[in-house]
């Protein structure tokens, strides 16, 4: 089954709005990371700036959206990949992002794995999360 804004709120049990559903829909049509300002230049005619703030907060809260690394000091934001069992939903924010040099975007790589940091005695990891820049395979 694909999956679709209502069905993602509706697994997170999540009020369903019409600004809740078009930003999820901004996610699905996008292939990188998305920024508040990015969602604002789609959906300006439809939803104030706090409204989407509020709904990016919401979706972080809730696990649906993670924070990605980006040197432009820009916070974006990308759609977590959750894999469905029922009623549990697992995912995981340490994963590799990669950085187009040539179109600017900013995409999760899932299937790249992490290099396992061994910490000194006292330090406790948090997050994990690494910044891969180079040329995308569209760019390419």
């Amino acid at each position: 089954m694909a999956l679709t804004p209502l069905k993602i709120l509706q697994d997170h049990k999540l009020r369903i709005t019409n600004c809740r559903q078009e930003v999820l829909r901004t996610f699905l049509s996008k292939d990188s990371a998305l920024s508040h300002a990015d969602l604002e230049d789609v959906l300006k005619n439809d939803f104030d700036r706090v409204t989407l703030y509020r709904t990016l907060k919401t979706f972080l809260e809730n696990d649906l959206i993670h924070k990605v690394l980006d040197d432009s000091g820009a916070t974006k934001y990308a759609l977590c990949s959750h894999d469905h069992d029922g009623e549990h939903h697992h995912h995981d924010h340490e994963h590799v992002h990669f950085k187009c040099e040539k179109c600017g975007k900013t995409m999760c790589l899932e299937e790249a794995v992490l290099p396992k940091i061994d910490l000194p005695d006292g330090f406790v990891n948090k997050e994990v999360s690494l910044l891969v820049q180079g040329i995308c395979d569209k760019c390419n």
